[in-house]
């Protein structure tokens, strides 16, 4: 799906883009891909098990995986960095902060494979970034900011792309369908880090918010922010 152009999303089993199992509506997050004339930069690779559709979706637009440079992941869980490992087959640079690529390197419980009754595969991550890093990767300069409470690797990844402010969100916010935050039964959850990383989250007024699952926001993210910020402030203190 051409978010805009040359921004894609191509995995998201929630809203219908790429299918894990019959009944599964959280298996396969949001994965996007942003063209380059030197390349592409993948955010988060979905579960693994659905890479043939992303690569299928990949070629309705052109989009070949050999030229997928670089991936970015958001946080260890096994719907977003499952097919990190198959990535890393094709020589695609695994991008994360240091909380991620522990725990992507361990493959244990902090990938949350239990929730999925599936076993990650353990992969190295080739490059650690950390808060407040910007990274130039094939022209793009994009923005490293660290949120842990969901996990504590949850990770955003600023940019800007035709003159809109663009930020890849993975699970720092729940989807407009299902509550306002990110899954709570992450063995490494925290509510405490989770209030302080959706106060400095909101501080950011973006145009476009990209988020792990559903749908994605055009108007107005920083206030979907807010609610969220709004609701563990009143739930969690």
């Amino acid at each position: 799906m051409q978010i805009l152009h040359n921004l894609f999303q191509v995995s998201g089993d929630l809203n219908g883009i790429t299918f894990d199992e019959k009944g599964a509506l959280w298996n396969d997050a949001n994965s996007y891909l942003l063209r380059t004339p030197d390349g592409l930069i993948l955010f988060d690779c979905g579960c693994g098990d659905t890479m043939d559709q992303l690569f299928a979706n990949m070629n309705y637009w052109g989009l070949r995986v050999q030229d997928v440079k670089h991936c970015l992941l958001t946080h260890p869980h096994h719907d977003h960095a499952g097919g990190a490992h198959i990535l890393k087959q094709y020589g695609v640079e695994l991008i994360a902060c240091q909380e991620t690529a522990e725990a992507v390197a361990a493959g244990d419980e902090r990938c949350g494979g239990y929730l999925y009754h599936k076993a990650f595969h353990p992969v190295e991550v080739d490059t650690v970034v950390r808060d407040g890093e910007t990274l130039n990767l094939l022209g793009v300069e994009i923005t490293v900011g660290h949120y842990p409470g969901h996990s504590m690797g949850c990770t955003a990844y600023f940019f800007e792309h035709e003159q809109k402010r663009v930020v890849v969100s993975g699970d720092i916010i729940g989807t407009l369908l299902a509550g306002d935050f990110g899954w709570s039964g992450s063995i490494d959850f925290n509510k405490p880090a989770y209030i302080e990383s959706l106060r400095r989250f909101a501080r950011h007024d973006p145009d476009i918010m990209l988020p792990g699952h559903g749908l994605i926001y055009f108007h107005k993210p920083q206030w979907r922010v807010e609610e969220a910020l709004n609701s563990a402030l009143m739930q969690w203190r």
